[in-house]
């Protein structure tokens, strides 16, 4: 087993240390953050020596900005996303990306042949449910897809919540409910799907349903520009592909949480020199092409806790 998958705070190790007291308990929860800060800066030199092909099918207002993060962060963008040609194209693809930002008839078929195909071939794919619960369409596609058990899940709260079937969705991009709030629909959706589930907010919250990790990294100005979340998808898919092409592949919870991390730690970057939105999105591109793998390590501001113990238990 490789140190990424040993820091599992829900095993035996784990177990024993929680048993040997409260301080023990901490010291264990720092080393495992640590762990995953340090398994997330291998993973990008990974995914940066590797260039994984990403198939996105995702929403036209984004889809400039989705494959210049791609571009930016070294990996190759496919915008493929019309019927026949997304099934095959997703048998070949490193990851897919699915997002139902503008669902229209041509697209969702797209989507479908598309999951269908990674499942055949073992493509990790990333459903991101824009809008699922506040729209019909979307929302029974969204349903739809889910029980094709995506590799990962990546919403906002209210968004998270609603395909869960706790809420009625929120604005679509803009979320209605905290991260904390979607705790338990996130850990709930990541046992019934098998998935990991991404919650985007001003503190992220990834969960496979045992674990759970926050990330306290990133910057508002994300959300002050079109394709801030929905870009995060797709380079979550990039770095599932990634770690799958890996000679010590990860499992998927690290890569997805070691999207996020080296995203968010892109956006503070980028803050750091940019004025306002306009002069934050180009600075972002340049974050997400030099940030370097000890910066990410650096940087990381990680908590871990055990989902079962973390009000998650569904």
């Amino acid at each position: 087993m490789s140190d990424r998958l040993s820091t599992d705070p829900a095993d035996d190790t784990g177990r024993a240390r929680d048993a040997a007291g409260p301080d023990t308990a901490a010291a264990h929860a720092a080393d495992t953050a640590a762990a995953h800060a340090a398994a997330s800066a291998q993973l990008l030199a990974a995914l940066r020596g590797s260039s994984p092909l990403v198939h996105c099918i995702t929403n036209s207002v984004v889809t400039n900005f989705t494959a210049n993060a791609l571009l930016a962060i070294d990996a190759a963008p496919a915008m493929v996303d019309i019927p026949v040609e997304a099934g095959i194209f997703a048998g070949i693809a490193s990851g897919l990306l699915v997002n139902l930002g503008t669902p229209h008839e041509e697209q969702r078929e797209a989507a479908r042949e598309a999951v269908a195909a990674a499942s055949v071939a073992g493509t990790p794919w990333v459903l991101d449910p824009v809008a699922v619960g506040g729209l019909p369409v979307r929302t029974a596609l969204a349903h739809e897809l889910v029980a094709q058990r995506p590799t990962a899940i990546r919403g906002n709260a209210s968004e998270i919540i609603a395909l869960a079937g706790a809420g009625a969705g929120g604005r679509g991009v803009d979320a209605a409910d905290t991260t904390d709030a979607a705790a338990d629909a996130a850990a709930h959706l990541a046992r019934t799907h098998g998935s990991v589930v991404a919650v985007s907010g001003p503190v992220d919250l990834i969960t496979d349903g045992r674990r759970t990790v926050r990330i306290a990294n990133g910057d508002v100005l994300l959300t002050r520009m079109t394709g801030g979340g929905c870009a995060l998808g797709a380079v979550t898919a990039a770095f599932l592909g990634a770690s799958r092409a890996d000679a010590d592949p990860a499992d998927a919870f690290a890569a997805t949480v070691a999207a996020t991390l080296v995203y968010t730690i892109a956006a503070e970057i980028a803050a750091a020199a940019a004025a306002g939105p306009g002069t934050f999105a180009p600075a972002f591109l340049d974050a997400l092409a030099l940030v370097t793998p000890g910066e990410v390590a650096e940087r990381a501001r990680i908590t871990v806790t055990d989902a079962a113990t973390d009000g998650s238990r569904a």
